[in-house]
């Protein structure tokens, strides 16, 4: 990173952008009546469509301070149990209100640590979305988990309801950057995660790193990396640090005075891939990776790749419904986010009201812009002569412009193409096409 462009290339990499998880973000979000979001719900889907659910448990036992979830850190089973309560409650209320439709293809569980539920709270959540809703066959059924929380009676318990995939949160081994961000975490405790859920049979392990983290450097980011790789992960994804004390709070605990600059994040992030790619695993996307025969690999290989409120993933299912306070659901109509207040979320449900409470209708441009960028975050790639995006590929031109000079993405006859230099940077070409780009800038994470 010597070249005359670099300054040029930091100040890209340092610019607040979307994750382009969905489009529009959000940042957008407005109020959503509870009868807009019934009448989406029954207008909206199909006899055979299948679906897609996301199960928010907003808790932790207590709090990494790099978290930017809808978390919450405690240790009362009242009230869990109580949250557990209120989640069947709205499961059931949404099972009411759906038309007939195919079932579920996807259920991810995420928070928060759902395993927290324990194996009963499980049984009873997973019991439930089974009868009101129905599986598909071979569904995919996948939870999120911390290594520090989990034992072989978890472990069994998992392998008996049915799951198929697992993530586990690793962020970096090194005892002193764990120290940093209030996740102290021994490899051993990984590793021993890892071999409980082969051996219920669960196919599916993700781990996560991430990078740019305080004190970390290139050496700490390429031994997680190979850490990981001896694993035998299927699929890893690898974050960077989104430092956003003033939406989170609790991150003022990190030390921002300790946050590697952009240039270092870029190679922390390029020495990632590096590592991984030599152990094996095929990148996808901006920061993932998997291996060859893996589903998300093959997917991504023959232009399937899908991306969603949980990353990169195979879900190919037209909607997906989110339960729990803070989740948020996608229809083809729009998306519809519950109410985050876990109080006020349990009094709707109560009161026997969807708690839906900010959302966003979606127009035919909207779906348009929002194609196009999950091309481009997927594929790196965008065919130019789609009649129907004559105009909004006009109007990106300009912003293209500026970036093919910089050598990250090229134009020629009906085709751009992301280069391999401006991988990094898919962000900032996603944003050429999002007409709402400097809308809520202040909460989006730096681009690289």
């Amino acid at each position: 990173m010597t070249d005359a462009a670099l300054p040029s290339r930091l100040l890209l990499a340092e610019a607040r952008v979307p994750r382009y998880t969905s489009y529009p973000t959000a940042a957008l979000f407005g109020p959503l009546e509870e009868t807009t979001y019934r009448r989406w719900l029954a207008e909206q889907i199909g006899p055979g469509d299948a679906l897609s659910l996301y199960v928010h448990v907003p808790f932790c036992r207590e709090l990494c301070w790099y978290c930017a979830c809808h978390t919450r850190p405690t240790r009362s089973a009242a009230r869990i149990e109580a949250y557990l309560a209120a989640l069947l409650a709205e499961a059931g209320l949404l099972a009411a209100a759906l038309p007939a439709h195919g079932g579920i293809a996807h259920l991810h569980l995420g928070g928060g640590t759902p395993s927290i539920l324990g194996p009963e709270g499980l049984r009873a959540l997973v019991g439930l979305l089974r009868g009101r809703f129905g599986l598909r066959a071979g569904a995919e059924l996948a939870i999120e988990l911390d290594p520090r929380l989990f034992d072989a009676p978890l472990a069994g318990a998992l392998g008996e309801f049915g799951f198929t995939r697992a993530s586990l949160g690793v962020q970096d081994i090194d005892p002193e950057i764990q120290r940093r961000i209030g996740r102290v975490q021994p490899m051993e405790q990984v590793a021993e995660a890892v071999r409980l859920l082969r051996a219920v049979g669960i196919g599916g392990v993700n781990l996560d790193l991430m990078y740019g983290l305080p004190g970390q450097a290139e050496a700490h980011v390429a031994a997680s990396a190979r850490f990981a790789a001896t694993l035998g992960a299927d699929r890893l994804a690898v974050f960077g640090y989104a430092h956003l004390p003033g939406a989170r709070p609790h991150q003022r605990a990190i030390d921002a005075a300790a946050l590697p600059g952009a240039a270092a994040r870029m190679a922390q992030a390029e020495r990632a891939e590096r590592e991984l790619v030599a152990a094996g695993y095929v990148a996808l996307g901006l920061d993932h990776f998997a291996r060859p025969g893996d589903a998300l690999a093959i997917a991504a290989a023959e232009g399937r790749l899908r991306r969603n409120f949980q990353g990169y993933t195979t879900d190919a299912a037209p909607v997906l419904l989110g339960l729990g306070a803070s989740a948020i659901g996608s229809l083809p109509g729009g998306f519809a986010q519950n109410l985050v207040d876990e109080r006020r979320y349990a009094e709707a449900v109560g009161a026997g009201r969807l708690p839906v409470a900010r959302g966003l209708a979606v127009t035919a441009e909207d779906r348009l812009r929002a194609s196009l960028i999950e091309r481009l975050m997927c594929d790196f790639a965008l065919d130019l002569d789609r009649p129907e995006a004559a105009a909004v590929i006009r109007d990106a031109l300009p912003r293209l412009a500026a970036l093919e000079r910089e050598g990250l993405v090229r134009r020629g006859p009906g085709r751009l193409e992301v280069t391999p230099l401006g991988r990094r940077f898919v962000r900032q070409v996603a944003a050429c096409f999002d007409a709402h780009a400097e809308a809520g800038a202040a909460r989006y994470s730096v681009a690289v």
